[in-house]
């Protein structure tokens, strides 16, 4: 009997780069003893407090679901959890006092939406969004879901763990070529841990009102960055005086899930200073009815917090991930020197490249394969593995063209620090196996 026929995109679909060591390691049928799993940046941390709060008494009489009745939300969301978005801009120097907010499922659905909302046509390779090399990985996995095209200037990692930006002339190059709808940067960059600063972002704004581009900034971790006295760098600090003509043309991409800790939550926000942007993105989303109803009141509290409470807790999880991540870092040149290792600027992954330690051939999703499915090694007397991201999903490579992930892994410092302070022996130990059997 003849089967239905599967979509060609779906036939073309593979896991994302993020979670395709997880799905191994759950087929997996003998599995060792212990396994830490940084290849997803699913935090572990406890939510804030004033969310905790909340989600701990849905049932108090305050609560709007306290007699058990959880209906749909205005599209745009409930004004309470706009204004949460909104506090914490504010508390951070921001003004808010022309930005709409639509709050929307997680971070992912803002990216999505904002795709169908500065791209051309599906189908099309009009209008293509610019972006960065190397991206987010669901960029581009949205991207082909919804049809739209994009194009890259790629970044290239350095022996001394420094991401360089590619020269400015080049980028212009791009947009002359492909004529983008719209440039997404990510300030606090994931997957690479690079800090964009205020004069780099500045230049980016003046080309995307050079060629009259939508300005997308990925905000998901602005609070997370490691040098001392660095001052904040985000989309909104960048005005007209700074760049006439970038207002009304800026698109923040937030969520609730890093900083804040509540990455089930699924609550994030498409924010604009563009009035008609904003208008067609809800319209757009009231196919999907409303965000999570329960998710957009726990997130709500931080609508009440006070400047300071904001600022306190934003210092309280920096100082938490610089420690982390400092660690791992040091660890990782210790146990093998020659490894190349992103440097820890800012947000919450490190970027391994192995490329000088390894035979040629290496492929790094084969080995994020080989640790997931079968591969451990003895870490304190426990056979340990660890899942990791390959980060050559993170490239938008066309055809033809070499990945430089096939070298590189991406680090999320999600776990534990006991756990995280196991990585480098872990990660070089692995390595060491893999290779001494290729």
């Amino acid at each position: 009997m003849n089967k239905p026929i599967l979509s060609a995109h779906f036939e073309s679909r593979k896991p994302s780069a993020v979670r395709l060591a997880q799905m191994k390691y759950e087929e997996r049928k003998i599995k060792p003893e212990a396994v830490i799993n940084v290849g997803i940046g699913n935090v572990s941390l406890p939510a804030n407090k004033a969310m905790q709060k909340r989600m701990f008494a849905l049932d108090a009489p305050d609560s709007p679901f306290a007699n058990g009745v959880v209906r749909y939300t205005t599209t745009a969301g409930t004004q309470e959890c706009q204004d949460a978005f909104k506090n914490i801009l504010k508390s951070e120097g921001f003004d808010t006092s022309k930005l709409h907010v639509q709050v929307t499922d997680g971070g992912s659905a803002a990216m999505e939406l904002m795709l169908i909302g500065v791209c051309g046509p599906a189908g099309s390779d009009e209008k293509p969004l610019l972006m960065i090399d190397p991206a987010y990985t669901n960029y581009i996995s949205f991207a082909e879901r919804t049809g739209r095209k994009t194009v890259t200037v790629k970044r290239n990692l350095n022996e001394n763990g420094k991401f360089t930006l590619p020269e400015f002339d080049k980028i212009e190059e791009v947009i002359k070529k492909e004529k983008p709808g719209a440039l997404l940067v990510i300030p606090y960059d994931n997957p690479t841990g690079q800090m964009y600063e205020y004069d780099s972002m500045k230049a980016l704004a003046e080309l995307c009102v050079k060629y009259n581009m939508w300005m997308v900034s990925d905000e998901a971790y602005r609070e997370l960055y490691y040098g001392a006295d660095i001052p904040l760098v985000s989309i909104w600090g960048i005005t007209d005086k700074d760049v006439p003509g970038i207002e009304g043309r800026r698109i923040c991409i937030e969520t609730a899930s890093k900083v804040w800790n509540a990455c089930g939550l699924r609550i994030g926000a498409l924010i604009t200073d563009s009035d008609e942007f904003n208008n067609r993105s809800v319209a757009e989303y009231t196919a999907n009815l409303c965000a999570n109803a329960i998710g957009q009141y726990i997130f709500g509290a931080l609508a009440h917090e006070s400047k300071e409470g904001i600022m306190d807790w934003c210092q309280e999880i920096r100082e938490y991930y610089r420690e982390q991540i400092l660690k791992v870092y040091n660890g990782l040149k210790e146990q093998e020197p020659s490894l190349i290792v992103s440097s820890p600027d800012a947000s919450i992954y490190t970027v391994i490249d192995v490329r000088n330690v390894v035979k040629p051939g290496f492929n790094a999703s084969d080995f994020v394969l080989y640790c997931a499915g079968e591969g451990s090694v003895d870490i304190d007397g426990v056979e340990t593995t660890l899942l990791v991201a390959p980060m050559s999903g993170f490239y938008d490579i066309k055809e033809g063209e070499e990945n430089p992930g096939d070298t590189q892994f991406r680090v999320s410092f999600v776990e534990e620090p006991e756990k995280m302070a196991k990585i480098p022996e872990l990660f070089v130990k692995l390595l060491r196996k893999y290779e001494s059997q290729r």
